[in-house]
């Protein structure tokens, strides 16, 4: 009798808790497609090479590729390390968040850049970008120069990525360490 009770009770619990319930996932109206990722990494390391040889290699704390409008943005902080023809690190560039634009393969740094190459020159500026193309890097903002034999100061900037041969457009400041004087 006891064992009735228990398979009655057993069998009641059983069907009590199998109800189909519909249950439908909550949409948020208010985000569109296009603002999802397409595809989304943490802690990514990205190589760039041409014809065997690494070129440059990206790191970056958190990536989000967007197919549709062929961009990928970057941030939690990111580094990006250039070789030369030899495979020879020769310069590293950092910022807080950066993006790149997949229809001109153009790398963009925002937000606290620096540059800083082999023999000690340091870039700092609010943006920077490398153009794929030329493999130049460029800026239309304010940047500050940094090497060995001076300072300079002033608003748009060309270089090789090398930052061996740089230009500054309109030159704000200059001046020249004590040890040179």
């Amino acid at each position: 009798m006891i064992y009735i009770i228990y398979s009655i009770i057993f069998f009641w619990v059983l069907i009590s808790g199998c109800t189909k319930e519909k249950v439908e996932p909550t949409v948020n109206p208010a985000i569109s497609s296009e603002e999802i990722p397409d595809q989304e990494s943490w802690n990514s390391t990205i190589f760039f090479s041409d014809s065997g040889k690494t070129r440059a290699i990206l790191y970056a704390g958190h990536l989000r590729v967007f197919s549709r409008l062929k961009e990928t943005l970057m941030d939690g902080n990111i580094k990006i390390d250039f070789y030369n023809e030899n495979d020879v690190k020769t310069t590293t560039l950092t910022a807080k968040r950066g993006r790149v634009d997949e229809k001109t393969n153009n790398l963009y740094a925002i937000d606290s850049v620096v540059a800083i190459n082999d023999s000690g020159i340091v870039i700092r500026t609010d943006e920077m970008m490398w153009r794929n193309k030329d493999q130049k890097i460029i800026s239309e903002k304010y940047v500050t120069i940094t090497s060995p034999t001076e300072i300079i100061e002033g608003y748009g900037f060309e270089s090789d990525q090398d930052l061996r041969n740089y230009v500054i457009y309109r030159i704000t400041y200059i001046t020249y360490p004590d040890s040179l004087k």
